[in-house]
Parts: C-alpha cells; sequence; structure tokens
C-alpha cells in the first residue's frame, strides 16, 4: 500500500469543500458529482473500480465497479491527476449541510469502515472496497442492511456527514446505543451488532425505530446528528402533497395562517 501523500484544506462551516493539492503526478480519487472546481493542469479521468493496486488487469477493473454496485454507488469514480509543473488544487463539495471529516488511515490501522454514502475522495492508491455483516440481525435490520463500505490503505480520505458530528473513544468493552443512521463510521477494531428497543410502549409509540446499533470497543466512533434520510424525510414531509398545498407549519392557524404572514397559495 503506496497512497499518494496529498495535502488538503477543509472550507466553510455548515456547506463545506475540501481543497486537495496535489504535486505534479499525484492524484486524487472521488465520488462521481462531487467536483466543484480545478487549476488547470489537472487532468480527469473516469475509472472503473478506485484505481487502486487491487484493480489491475481486466477482472480487477470490473471487480471493483461490481463493488460499487453493491454499495449502491455508481459503477464509476472519478480520478484527478496532476500532469503539469508545480503544485495543483481540486476541490469537492459536500453533497448537504454538514461535516467533511478527514480520515488518515495508518491511524485506524489502514481500515476504517463507514456508512456506505459516507465516502467523499481520498488519495490515489486508497482501496473502496466493502464490508460485509456476518450477523442476520445486522444484515436485516441494520438501516445500511449487510454492506458498508471498507476504506483500506495508508494514505488520506474524506468522508461526509450530516448535521454535527461527534467523536467517541471506546475503551474495551465499553458499549455504545446509537440510531442506526447516526453512525458515520468507525475503528476496524470496533464491533457492530444490532438490538432490539423493546416494550410495547417504545415499539409501537416510541418513534425512533425497532431497533439500534450497539457499537463495543476498543476503537473510535464518528456520529452524526443529521443523516440524510432524517433530512429527506422531514423535507417530504414538509413538501406540498396533491393539490400542491402545504401543511402550513409555524402556525396555529394552519393554512389561514400562512395567508396572514404572506404566503398567499392556495
Amino acid at each position: 500500500m503506496n497512497a499518494h501523500e496529498i495535502d488538503y484544506k477543509i472550507h466553510g462551516e455548515e456547506m463545506q469543500f475540501v481543497e486537495i493539492e496535489l504535486d505534479p503526478n499525484e492524484g486524487v480519487i472521488a465520488e462521481a458529482g462531487s467536483f466543484m472546481m480545478m487549476d488547470d493542469g489537472i487532468k480527469m479521468e473516469t475509472i472503473f473500480g478506485d484505481g487502486s493496486a487491487n484493480d489491475k488487469g481486466f477482472m480487477g477493473k470490473m471487480f471493483g465497479a461490481g463493488k460499487r454496485l453493491l454499495t449502491g454507488e455508481s459503477l464509476f469514480m472519478t480520478a484527478f491527476y496532476n500532469t503539469g509543473v508545480g503544485k495543483k488544487q481540486v476541490n469537492f463539495a459536500s453533497p448537504y449541510p454538514g461535516k467533511i471529516l478527514p480520515i488518515d488511515l495508518t491511524r485506524f490501522g489502514n481500515k476504517f469502515i463507514c456508512q456506505k454514502d459516507a465516502f467523499l475522495c481520498a488519495a490515489k492508491g486508497v482501496s473502496i472496497g466493502i464490508e460485509f455483516s456476518r450477523k442476520l440481525g445486522r444484515g436485516l435490520f441494520g438501516g445500511e442492511g449487510f454492506i458498508m463500505q471498507k476504506l483500506e490503505g495508508d494514505g488520506m480520505a474524506f468522508v461526509h456527514a450530516g448535521g454535527t458530528t461527534a467523536t467517541k473513544e471506546l475503551a474495551a468493552g465499553e458499549k455504545l446505543k446509537i440510531d442506526t443512521g447516526c453512525i458515520i463510521g468507525f475503528d476496524h477494531t470496533v464491533n457492530y451488532d444490532i438490538e432490539f428497543v423493546g416494550g410495547i410502549k417504545n415499539t409501537l409509540f416510541g418513534g425512533e425505530g425497532l431497533f439500534f446499533a450497539t457499537l463495543t470497543g476498543p476503537g473510535t466512533v464518528f456520529v452524526q446528528s443529521l443523516p440524510f434520510s432524517r433530512l429527506a424525510k422531514r423535507v417530504w414531509a414538509a413538501a406540498p402533497q396533491g393539490g400542491g398545498k402545504n401543511k402550513g407549519e409555524g402556525s396555529v392557524l394552519g393554512g389561514l395562517g400562512s395567508l396572514l404572514d404572506g404566503d398567499n397559495r392556495f
């Protein structure tokens, strides 16, 4: 494993982007659609798989592309190479409000497990694979199914999280219970399982789902306050339905309140 040694700077607060500085012949790989801007002299190339040493040859590239299909991602990734003279910058943007987290894989034993939609970009040479659950309960009820993303290598990777982030350092045997969607990622030494909430009232009326994740140390866990799935549900619930009328949130008068506060849609 010999990933390219890239420099970076993260800009912004709630809608962040990461600026990657590339020396001549250095490269970075990114999810399709995350590109923001780049200097002249950087070459962009669409590739199968992740472009790491593990996907050499035709079959290797096909296997890499197949892994990405299993995680729900596009068949393709995009690689950016500095083919010019001197240092060049390329920038990648957050897909929705939140934070970009830099992950130095050497600090995590060259392996980091994350939600399948968390990966943003990484140094060329980092392998983006899949992590299968060996437990039926986690696969059926874990929200992310049997599959999470696995980042391997000795370079920098960047993942995106929604809302505010928190970091938990778990001692050996220490357990953290968490909503399945609020997981960003965790050290490969952390044990991940699913636990039933329990209780008739909790199950029927709790509104928090039937299961939550249990993460057992040792290792580091990264948590997000606003998973995209939760944000999307809130937006959908507030969106006009049917005939285009909204729900009149924010006013005890409902639709009449919307008329009085300046929203004149019917």
